[in-house]
């Protein structure tokens, strides 16, 4: 915020049009390094692999032997994610299974997840797939690819970017690298750092300290209180980071795809998955869902299975742990039986089905939030039940009023107004008085962030870990 994004920023809009790609380049891999040192050549090497693998895919003479180079990139790539992001987890797991058969146990050193390797796997997989299926020709030059990739902006935290939606822009964004966009990009930048600080950072804090607590302490109350914290946590934290590097990426001259449409106003947990973290949804329908048969199988049991498989699957690339695949699989559940038999109903309902989605989606938070099957089922229980038998919990002076606030701006969208407001702020041409009015504001909520940013060390972007 203070040292590296000025700086850069300067560099950037000082060098040459022509050259502005190795300064974004060398300016992401600066990122990458400053966040994950060890890591780097991780990166860059699997990087360089995969950029070998897909141009000798592409010249491949047989169909055979282009899908030997995709199973090689796909199998190194998914093979990382696999070695740093799951082996901990099977490992323990094993040995807690050794364990009650009163067998040895493996050795198992704890490793370190790289930052983002869940995200820029992804990525990788779009392009060699795209690649595979003739959606795109391969990137000609190794630092065109390197920059697809590493683009720091999305690096750490998304949006996931399919190589479709940004081939052509890695050579033409400069075209719409012009002074309203530069404008418009801070504007979503700076909107997404105060969901990200004012709202988000307050329910983290507060969500942080009632599930901390033993479920048996907690009040009925508190517990909800705690749910709807983390609720709007996640979603303040997440979209507000895809605000911010959608608005740092316009100030390039890229165009991200949007990421969340105000997904607690849904009417079913099926509009709720159309409209949260958008380009992981459109990841698993084109390269998981589609290829498991899609919609075109002829056995509707076969069509549920590979629905509920897809969500089972996003719950565990979101973590390793049985909280997240329990997550997984209970979203996976409501799909299924929504289809079967719940949509119908839901739409007579009109706007009132909002609070049975709303629900529905926090009380999975709560299995995500733990992590563990037990502790999620004693919270749900204090949730669900009378309690009054907890321990006091003191809220800070200004949690209340923001959770208010996390309320209103989570679903002001319901209205006329609120959408019309939303339309005009983030996709609306502006005219000189828009911009007068959004610069004002932009500027106030940076130093309201500002010196929230500069008082506090409690700065957790949680879906790093993801």
């Amino acid at each position: 915020m203070f040292y590296f994004l000025p700086a850069f920023l300067l560099a950037y809009y000082l060098t040459p049009k022509n050259y502005r790609n190795i300064t974004i380049l060398v300016g992401s891999i600066f990122f990458y390094s400053w966040g994950a040192p060890r890591f780097i050549l991780v990166i860059l090497a699997t990087t360089l692999a995969d950029f070998i693998l897909v141009g000798q895919m592409y010249k491949a003479p047989s169909k055979g032997l282009k899908k030997f180079y995709l199973c090689l990139s796909l199998g190194m790539n998914l093979g990382l994610l696999f070695y740093f992001k799951y082996s901990n987890f099977f490992v323990n797991n094993l040995n807690a299974l050794l364990h009650s058969l009163s067998l040895p146990q493996l050795r198992w050193a704890k490793l370190i997840l790289p930052i983002g390797i869940s995200f820029y796997t992804f990525e990788t997989v779009t392009y060699v797939v795209d690649v595979y299926r003739g959606i795109h020709k391969p990137l000609k030059k190794f630092w065109d690819y390197q920059l697809y990739i590493i683009l720091f902006p999305k690096l750490i935290a998304g949006p996931i970017i399919r190589y479709h939606d940004i081939a052509g822009q890695i050579y033409d964004h400069i075209h719409h690298d012009h002074i309203e966009n530069r404008l418009r990009g801070f504007y979503r930048f700076i909107l997404g750092l105060a969901k990200k600080v004012i709202i988000a950072n307050v329910m983290a804090a507060q969500a942080d300290a009632i599930f901390a607590i033993d479920p048996q302490q907690l009040g009925t109350l508190s517990a909800w209180i705690g749910a709807l914290a983390y609720t709007f946590q996640i979603y303040f934290d997440f979209s507000g980071y895809s605000d911010m590097a959608i608005g740092l990426a316009l100030m390039m001259g890229f165009r991200f795809p949007e990421n969340f449409n105000n997904p607690y106003t849904s009417l079913s947990v099926t509009e709720f998955w159309r409209r949260w973290h958008i380009t992981l949804g459109a990841w698993m329908k084109n390269y998981l869902y589609i290829p498991l048969g899609g919609n075109r199988v002829n056995n509707r049991l076969r069509l549920y299975f590979n629905l509920w498989l897809v969500f089972l699957a996003s719950g565990l690339w979101h973590g390793a742990a049985w909280g997240y695949i329990i997550w997984g699989a209970y979203h996976g559940s409501f799909l299924v039986i929504e289809r079967l038999v719940l949509l119908q109903p839901l739409k007579k309902l009109g706007k009132l089905s909002v609070i049975y989605t709303f629900i529905s989606v926090l009380v999975g938070w709560v299995f995500f939030r733990l992590e563990h099957l037990t502790p999620a089922i004693h919270f749900l229980k204090r949730m669900f039940g009378n309690y009054s038998n907890a321990q006091p919990i003191i809220y800070p002076a200004d949690f209340l009023g923001l959770l208010a606030m996390a309320s209103f701006f989570a679903f002001f969208t319901l209205s006329k107004w609120g959408n019309t407001i939303q339309h005009k702020v983030y996709f609306a041409a502006y005219n000189k008085r828009s911009h007068i009015v959004m610069a004002l504001l932009s500027w106030v909520l940076l130093v309201i962030c500002t010196a929230r940013i500069t008082t506090s060390s409690f700065n957790p972007f949680i879906y790093f870990r993801f």
